[in-house]
């Protein structure tokens, strides 16, 4: 006789999760949900290595800088709260559809950025998925009295910065229009500085470390594409084939690296205090963009290789894959920093970095840089056996 199948219910208080709780893993819901932000952030690494290719280098950045902002902080914050109230009934999953929907017109509005600076669809977006993410708090508030102040002030808080947004959207293009952002994404993350004050949300830590490490998939999956398109190319361009061949390889050698350097069993993060949850939760962004950006280096790199860029130099094509490439590692080094690591592990980490910086202004920085990571992973393996068989 077989086990009767347990009917899921419509509804059920939302009270927070224990942080302790055993076998905690992403929901198929989440994975969903991850899967949807997969477009947003190769429109925004699209726009970043176009940018690039027509020599619109700053405004390119500018534009990634700020899209991707909004990408990271709408995904983090579902995250996070997920982790603490993930009820999982009907009128949850009915929220994250909504805040599903609003990822997509995100990524559809994005390309509007990078050409003219219209933010006015992403911001609709962001708003609808900022609206959904309130209405979940306030349910939180209801039934959870223990954190019903701090799920109040993130309610008000979140409520109150989308109403800045949309007035930001009436002021003129260029220098305000930066300014307000800046002033928008600092209101932002002052939000949970404020609403964790009277009783911490209970995330629960193994769970945040692997929603991470999924989201870190994602942005190295840009890599990837890279990589495909590269192998596209040379299989359809007479004449250089086997150089584009090779950066192809490059590019996949780089991305396997940065995966094996992150995903380091030795390197498992600490958030058992507040300091080190907003470090390692903020911390990311930097993380997350710069993995998408090597991305966008890569097909960069290899339309410079084919003459398809507008005015860049050759330090310039190969800087939008070193730097990113550098910002990760140095990043990795701060947010696995503890005191029971071996020394030689952020010291090649950092040494590391700054030879790929190097690579920029040398021949062949593709070829470098994945040598100098594969002697990197060559490294921290021997310093984790090494501490593991003492």
């Amino acid at each position: 006789m077989t086990e009767q199948t347990a009917v899921r219910p419509w509804y059920v208080p939302m009270r927070s999760r224990h942080p302790g709780e055993t076998h905690r893993v992403s929901t198929p819901l989440e994975l969903l949900f991850d899967l949807c932000f997969v477009v947003a952030v190769a429109q925004a690494a699209a726009g970043l290595d176009h940018g690039f290719i027509e020599n619109h280098v700053g405004s390119a950045v500018v534009a990634y800088l700020m899209t991707f902002f909004a990408i990271w902080w709408a995904w983090m914050n579902f995250t996070w709260f997920a982790s603490a109230y993930d009820t999982d009934d009907v009128p949850y999953r009915v929220l994250v559809l909504v805040q599903i929907a609003g990822s997509l017109v995100i990524a559809a509005g994005i390309p509007r950025v990078f050409a003219d600076q219209d933010f006015t669809v992403i911001v609709i977006g962001y708003v609808i998925m900022r609206l959904a993410l309130v209405t979940q708090w306030l349910r939180a508030a209801a039934a959870d009295p223990p954190h019903r102040r701090t799920a109040t002030r993130y309610a008000v808080g979140v409520a109150m910065v989308q109403v800045y947004w949309v007035l930001l959207l009436f002021l003129p293009h260029g220098v305000w229009l930066i300014a307000g952002f800046l002033m928008g994404a600092a209101l932002e993350l002052t939000v949970p500085v404020i609403a964790e004050r009277p009783a911490a949300t209970t995330y629960h830590p193994h769970h945040i470390a692997e929603r991470y490490g999924l989201f870190t998939v994602i942005v190295l999956g840009e890599s990837v594409t890279a990589a495909t398109l590269a192998f596209q190319d040379a299989l359809t361009t007479s004449g250089a084939s086997s150089t584009i061949i090779g950066m192809a390889i490059a590019a996949i050698v780089t991305m396997f690296c940065l995966w094996w350097i992150y995903f380091d069993h030795e390197s498992a993060p600490e958030m058992n205090a507040a300091r080190a949850a907003f470090l390692w939760g903020y911390g990311h962004y930097f993380l997350f963009a710069a993995g998408a950006a090597v991305g966008a280096g890569l097909v960069v790199a290899v339309a410079y290789e084919q003459h398809e860029t507008h005015g860049i130099s050759y330090p310039l094509s190969a800087a939008l894959t070193t730097v990113p490439v550098a910002i990760f590692l140095v990043v990795i080094a701060v947010l696995r920093a503890h005191p029971g690591r071996p020394r030689i592990i952020p010291w090649a980490t950092s040494i590391a970095a700054v030879l790929v910086l190097a690579d920029t202004f040398i021949p062949a920085p593709l070829y470098v840089t994945a040598g100098v990571l594969v002697v990197l992973v060559t490294v921290l393996t021997g310093a984790t056996r090494s501490r593991a068989a003492g």
